[in-house]
């Protein structure tokens, strides 16, 4: 009998990967920060270091967890899959399949750590 293969999560920052870009973002984070445009990023990550609860989340969980930025997704992803998506998103993918997990609208409606690691649970 086959086991059912784990979801593989793939977690989507809208941010382009790169110590430049990584170094705008924190900036936008502190001093405009109704400018920044990646809510995963923010809950996920303070300015410098993980959040405490995501990340102990994060190490205890059962699934396989991708972090990537929107450039990085697109060379991994887009010709293999050929979607197209808004970021940031949460995907799961399952051997051939990409599918919405959590929604760039329900991500940027998300306020802390706590409320995605209810909502990764729930739809995992």
């Amino acid at each position: 009998m086959e086991t059912e293969k784990e979801l593989k999560l793939v977690f989507v920052y809208n941010a382009d990967s790169g110590v430049h870009n990584a170094i705008l973002d924190s900036m936008r984070k502190v001093f405009s920060p109704s400018t920044y445009d990646c809510n995963l990023c923010d809950i996920t990550f303070g300015i410098v270091s993980e959040n405490d609860i995501w990340k102990k989340f994060r190490e205890e969980s059962q699934h396989e967890m991708v972090f990537l930025h929107k450039d990085e997704f697109a060379k991994m992803y887009a010709s293999k899959f050929g979607h197209k998506f808004i970021f940031p998103i949460v995907l799961a993918e399952n051997g051939n399949e990409l599918e919405v997990l959590i929604s760039t609208k329900e991500l940027n409606g998300l306020k802390t750590a706590e409320e995605l690691v209810h909502l990764v649970k729930k739809r995992t």
